[in-house]
């Protein structure tokens, strides 16, 4: 019933082509507690599960990848990171907000720190009751949309990675301000940003977690978001399933439907088998999350092959819709554009590749 009610939300088309997200889709994904899952009942969220959250985005994105990484951003890294890591003060202030009208945003990534997230060259000196932040990030995504921002930025450099700190900032604050928006390839309608701080004030108060505590705010965060980026991969390669199987029964070709010819069929068997594997990793990664167990290597799997999968179920669903499907008309088109990201962004393939090598060389 859940994936039910998320997957109302079909405004797809028209949001990709204007590289917007509407405003009052957005006011729907709140009202129907989409944005605040797992923030507790007393500060207006839904008191749900990681696992709820998974299953949001994996549904949403089978209709819309773009709406499903607003969602995901929302809830698996920023309201997650809050409930987490903040002061008792934090939450109050901030999460009945995040439940219910403002979007969040996590900015870490900058021009010389994408793989090697821990090259910060954006700086926060301290200068009485607040920080100065000042530097650049890009590719921040919901930034466009977004009232507050977990931006990361290092108060102690000689410290090197243990001198990043995690900075609660509002729009509003004196030298803050949202720069360009990128012209993306695919899930366009979810806003990709860079940030510009220049002198930035940020109350000592809003500092998240401890100064220097920033890095590990990060990876932690990073390893449970790879999790729902596998959802979103899984739900994109689901819509892409649907859609190839619902039209090989349609379209006739030698007097029958092309879902009656064994190499269509060997097609869209082996595109079942791949989504149901990738849905299991998954799964699996996010049970173990919610049970308090080990999960970094299985988040890492779940990420890389969901993305590979997504990818490939994608192209397969073109091919399957021949001419049409390489068209604008046709939704599989915009689904191949919007699996590329799976395999870049919350750390690329090879990052994964890395992270279990590591892993099950340790063991």
């Amino acid at each position: 019933m859940f994936q039910d009610a998320v997957q109302r939300f079909a405004r797809v088309r028209e949001m990709d082509a204007a590289s917007m997200f509407r405003k009052d889709l957005l006011s729907e994904m709140f009202e129907l507690g989409l944005m605040g899952i797992e923030i507790p009942e007393g500060y207006g969220g839904q008191g749900g599960s990681f696992f709820q959250a998974v299953l949001a985005v994996e549904a949403l994105a089978a209709v819309d990848p773009s709406a499903a990484v607003i969602v995901d951003v929302q809830n698996t890294i920023a309201n997650n990171v809050i409930i987490r890591w903040g002061t008792d003060d934090q939450k109050r202030r901030y999460l009945p907000k995040l439940a219910s009208d403002t979007v969040a945003s996590f900015a870490l990534s900058e021009a010389g720190s994408g793989s090697d997230a821990f090259a910060l060259a954006t700086r926060a000196s301290k200068l009485g009751g607040e920080y100065l932040i000042t530097g650049r990030k890009l590719w921040i995504t919901n930034a466009a949309e977004a009232g507050l921002f977990l931006v990361f930025a290092n108060a102690n450099p000689e410290a090197g990675h243990r001198g990043i700190t995690c900075f609660l900032v509002e729009r509003g604050f004196p030298g803050f301000q949202v720069g360009k928006k990128e012209d993306k390839l695919g899930i366009r309608a979810s806003s990709t940003c860079e940030l510009i701080l220049d002198d930035c004030r940020v109350p000592a108060g809003n500092v998240l977690g401890e100064v220097g505590k920033g890095y590990k705010i990060a990876i932690e965060t990073l390893n449970e978001g790879r999790i729902a980026i596998g959802a979103q991969m899984t739900g994109l390669a689901q819509g892409a399933l649907d859609h190839a199987i619902g039209y090989a029964k349609q379209r006739q070709q030698f007097g029958k439907p092309i879902a009656e010819f064994q190499g269509v069929q060997f097609e869209l068997a082996q595109m079942a088998t791949e989504v149901e594997a990738a849905r299991l990793l998954v799964y699996n990664a996010a049970r173990l999350r919610d049970s308090g167990r080990p999960y970094v290597t299985e988040a890492a799997m779940a990420k890389y092959f969901a993305s590979q999968v997504a990818e490939d179920t994608a192209s397969r669903a073109v091919e399957i819709f021949g001419g049409v499907g390489f068209t604008k008309d046709y939704p599989v088109e915009k689904l191949y554009r919007d699996a590329k990201i799976g395999r870049i962004y919350e750390g690329t393939t090879n990052i994964q590749k890395l992270t279990i090598a590591k892993q099950i060389l340790a063991q």
